[in-house]
């Protein structure tokens, strides 16, 4: 009795039963060839000759694909590990795969990758090593080349209404600025970054990398600081596509007005502690301690004569306590006894207490916001 069975193509040995192909696939060439023909060209890594890595030098980012990605490496052999195990191919058919890289430093811009695979493919054990040569190409990223070129799209100056920004107020402002772009940053934004910070005597000047982010900053700041923002276009060039490119320079403009400024809004109640400019001004009347609040019109700018602050103020000795409306202190500068207003935050058993004195006369000013509490 004749037996039935398959016989490889390339040399006619009998071949063993192969497990017959799911329904509706073809059985592939290679599965009705013997072991022996099959093995001859058989390769179990697909490795690629080479492997370029392509580096920031400014950064260390790398490229890939169409992209230039963050990695923060200064030492690229991990970088290169990785680029090589990438790109790497073991073949389908093998089973209980185990592999491993070496890396060999050939010099710095250099690393030859010893790869080692061992798997099982029809039931026979194999091993296969190839070396994969890596080159380092250190190149400068377009987001590096846009800072070394000065490049920016958005201009913050950060000033103030009718006033010079004061010291601290441009420092914070800048530092607001440099976190809200770190933040951008950390979130793998790359083209956050600032080109520039000009400190000009009128104020900072801040130059951002995208009209986005320059108005992000600007509105940062207000919220800090209140006051306004006001945007000047400027048409700088048109891109590939015939669509006008703009450059804006944002104003922040602080508040005329800030906490623990001293005002006199002319309106026959005496004086005004500010306490806060969002909006609307608020404050504190220096006569009696009543709330103040700015007409809605007037907003956080009311017309209002500037008396000074709480830096200006002076701490003297109460002499007596004269009624509930009045109070007799020291004038700081003449030594005089002078009866002055008595505001409902004046505590009567104190004997030293702050007082201001400006073109409206002596007033006794609140603990807490000279101390620097209160201030909102």
């Amino acid at each position: 009795m004749s037996e039935s069975r398959d016989f490889c193509p390339r040399c006619g040995d009998p071949v063993p039963e192969r497990p017959e192909p799911l329904p509706g696939m073809p059985r592939e060439r290679d599965d009705v060839l013997c072991d022996s023909c099959y093995f001859e060209d058989f390769d179990l890594v697909d490795a690629p000759d080479e492997v370029q890595v392509r580096v920031c030098a400014q950064c260390g980012a790398i490229h890939r694909g169409n992209r230039w990605v963050d990695v923060g490496a200064r030492d690229y052999t991990d970088i290169a590990i990785e680029e090589v195990s990438n790109s790497l191919g073991v073949h389908l058919n093998a089973e209980e795969v185990r592999w491993g890289v070496e890396p060999e430093q050939v010099d710095q811009n250099n690393i030859r990758m010893h790869c080692h695979f061992s798997g099982v493919v029809r039931g026979t054990p194999l091993e296969e090593s190839v070396v994969v040569p890596v080159s380092i190409a250190r190149e400068t990223c377009q987001r590096c080349g846009r800072i070394a070129g000065g490049y920016f799209a958005s201009l913050v100056q950060v000033r103030a209404d009718d006033r010079t920004p004061t010291t601290e107020e441009a420092e914070t402002a800048i530092e607001i600025a440099e976190s809200y772009i770190a933040e951008r940053e950390d979130k793998g934004d790359r083209n956050a970054f600032i080109t520039e910070v000009n400190r000009t005597p009128d104020g900072p000047n801040i130059k951002i990398s995208t009209n986005q982010m320059g108005s992000g900053v600007a509105k940062q700041i207000r919220e800090r600081f209140g006051g306004t923002i006001e945007e000047h276009p400027t048409l700088v060039t048109e891109d590939g596509d015939g669509n006008e490119v703009y450059r804006v320079t944002f104003v922040a403009r602080l508040p005329r007005y800030t906490a623990g400024d001293v005002i006199d809004p002319e309106d026959g109640d005496g004086p005004v502690l500010v306490r806060s400019n969002r909006g609307r001004l608020k404050g504190t009347r220096l006569t009696s301690g009543d709330p103040y609040e700015s007409e809605f019109e007037e907003g956080e700018r009311p017309e209002a004569e500037d008396l000074g602050s709480v830096e200006d103020a002076e701490e003297t000795t109460v002499v007596t306590v004269e009624d509930e409306h009045a109070v007799q202190v020291l004038d700081p500068e003449t030594y005089e006894a002078k009866t002055i207003p008595r505001p409902d935050y004046f505590d009567p058993d104190a004997a030293m207490v702050p007082v201001l004195k400006s073109r409206s006369g002596l007033h006794i000013l609140p603990e807490e916001v000279v101390e620097g509490e209160g201030e909102e």
